[in-house]
């Protein structure tokens, strides 16, 4: 960060995705050969130029823009979609969602009077171009990760954002349900975690080629930062699957439908979270190396009478 002009503050990527911009001279004395041990060793470059990504992106902020845009648009999605469907058709979501008693109750209660009629069409138009804030908020992410410029506005880049959204909603469901199909497979817990591999890596794909055009990023680095998100998040559903059921019940008792609330929302930090981090790392590994400079003449050495 260094000062502007008009005195503000100008933003200086902290390194590329190439190479690493390293001076040992700031490390201290002391760790000075541990610096130079892991800038030697080329999984040490690695994990520095994904540092540094992470700190230029500012991954922690993007993730928790992206968590709190992605609960106040894909829930008033699947609400709306609830409420267009049915009673049946809600009573499944509301199982696919894991909501607790109390809050399933709650939710029933809202929606039992809501139907075709008390959305509409114009309400219905309301709903999905207000959650495009979470297609523009990945959008911006996208753009700085990869570092490419924006995609020209308009009707197409519209109807692309609002698509990503509903893709993203529908996923969320639609999940789910590959779950529930894969338990009847012989091997259940391979066969949910190769059908959810491709799907997550679908979708990590899907949304960057939609926001920021197909022509924008290799699709093989998209693919490639795609398997890494499909990777990650077998881990993380795993862990979602212990964590999540006992948090949203012990959330719900303490707090009520608010403790739900941040629950979830904690929730789709860590999501929101892996789906940034793939992206970086994927950036970083499919990144062309830069050649080294060809080094210029020699400066003249002015003790020589020569010159």
């Amino acid at each position: 960060m260094r000062t502007g002009p008009g005195g503000g503050t100008d933003h200086v990527p902290v390194t590329s995705p190439s190479e690493p911009q390293v001076r040992l001279d700031a490390v201290p004395r002391r760790l000075r050969p541990l610096a130079e041990a892991v800038l030697a060793h080329r999984l040490g470059a690695l994990l520095l130029r994904v540092t540094g990504e992470l700190i230029r992106v500012q991954i922690f902020d993007r993730a928790m823009t992206l968590a709190a845009q992605a609960f106040t648009s894909i829930f008033p999605i699947l609400i709306m979609l609830s409420a267009l469907s049915g009673v049946a058709v809600r009573k499944w979501v509301n199982d696919r969602l894991n909501l607790p008693a109390q809050s399933e109750r709650l939710l029933q209660e809202a929606l039992g009077g809501s139907n075709s009629n008390a959305f509409g069409i114009v309400g219905a138009l309301i709903v999905v171009v207000s959650a495009t804030g979470l297609a523009r908020a990945l959008t911006r992410a996208y753009r700085v990760i990869w570092m490419v410029p924006a995609r020209k506005a308009g009707p197409a880049a519209t109807g692309l954002q609002v698509l990503s959204v509903l893709i993203l909603a529908l996923f969320v469901v639609a999940i789910r349900l590959l779950a529930d199909l894969t338990d009847k497979f012989p091997e259940p817990r391979l066969a949910g975690a190769a059908v959810t591999l491709v799907a997550d890596l679908a979708v990590a794909v899907a949304l960057p080629l939609m926001l920021l055009g197909p022509l924008v990023v290799a699709r093989w680095r998209l693919l490639v930062a795609g398997a890494i998100f499909g990777g990650m998040m077998i881990a993380v559903r795993a862990a979602g699957d212990v964590y999540l059921p006992r948090a949203m019940v012990s959330s719900s008792e303490k707090y009520g439908t608010i403790g739900l609330a941040f629950t979830y929302i904690g929730w789709l930090y860590v999501l929101s979270f892996a789906l940034l981090l793939a992206a970086i790392v994927g950036s970083v590994v499919t990144a062309p190396r830069t050649p080294p400079a060809s080094p210029g003449p020699a400066d003249p050495d002015p003790t020589d009478p020569r010159t």
